[in-house]
């Protein structure tokens, strides 16, 4: 398939267009040539020198990522940044990167990943960024002690054998999540004004701990990669429905 092909299709799907000016993230085409045949696709967390060294060993013509290169574009491709793109260029590696769009996707995204884990029903989106959501809540199928939801995350994500932190300022008893992966501490308010028991999301900030004290909500903080690689899945089993061959490129980092 024609990557010109490949990239006005997950654009469409993720709709890239509408978060240009939301998202630091250059999403789309990175990196690639006009023209070329794309026949192995691999996915990936975060386009890195490790990930770019182990998509060129799986012999892929293309690597889609959550987290790319570009973020407000390069002065000078030089040092460390020329080293993480060489690998690219000499090996006709082409990268595809998005960021937001994938948080937001309501069926494809990494919050919906999260919530599908979860076993949440009745969801509607979460986490307002402009005029678009980058996470989703819903309601536990049967509510979870605040142990058990942990337990949950931490037995089935990559957290790199970390364990999931948990402020525990909550109910006894869990029945409506909110979901924002990654670094999403920043929309606690936002889960205390919609009545949401627990904040689930990636990684934290010293202010949270305290707000969440003070707001009398939950927030578990399962890892920035291990809430992260629900998207770049869910785009692999779309590729693969293509008629691609495709490949997970596992890179865990426990943060």
């Amino acid at each position: 398939m024609e990557l010109s092909s490949i990239v006005d299709r997950l654009d469409e799907e993720l709709r890239t267009d509408e978060y240009a000016d939301l998202d630091a993230s250059a999403n789309g085409l990175q990196v690639g040539p006009e023209v070329a045949e794309i026949e192995r696709v691999a996915v990936a967390v975060d386009g890195v020198r490790e990930t770019f060294e182990a998509a060129i060993e799986a012999d892929a013509d293309l690597l889609v990522v959550h987290h790319g290169l570009s973020w407000g574009g390069f002065d000078r491709v030089t040092g460390r940044t020329y080293d993480r793109i060489a690998p690219l260029i000499e090996n006709n590696l082409a990268l595809y990167v998005s960021h937001l769009p994938l948080d937001g996707h309501q069926e494809l995204g990494n919050a919906a990943g999260v919530a599908d884990l979860l076993g949440l029903e009745d969801r509607a989106p979460f986490g307002e960024h402009g005029p678009e959501h980058i996470g989703q809540r819903g309601t536990a199928a049967g509510s979870y002690t605040p142990d058990e939801l942990r337990e949950r995350l931490e037995t089935n994500l990559d957290t790199g054998g970390q364990p999931v932190q948990h402020l525990a300022f909550g109910p006894d008893e869990i029945e409506d999540v909110a979901v924002v992966t990654g670094s999403g501490v920043d929309w606690l308010d936002e889960a205390v004004d919609v009545g949401a028991d627990a904040l689930v999301t990636g990684e934290g900030k010293g202010k949270a701990y305290h707000e969440a004290q003070e707001a009398g909500i939950h927030v578990f903080l399962a890892g920035h990669y291990a809430t992260e690689t629900f998207g770049v899945r869910a785009l692999q089993d779309l590729v693969e429905e293509w008629g691609l061959e495709t490949t997970f490129l596992d890179a865990p980092t426990g943060l």
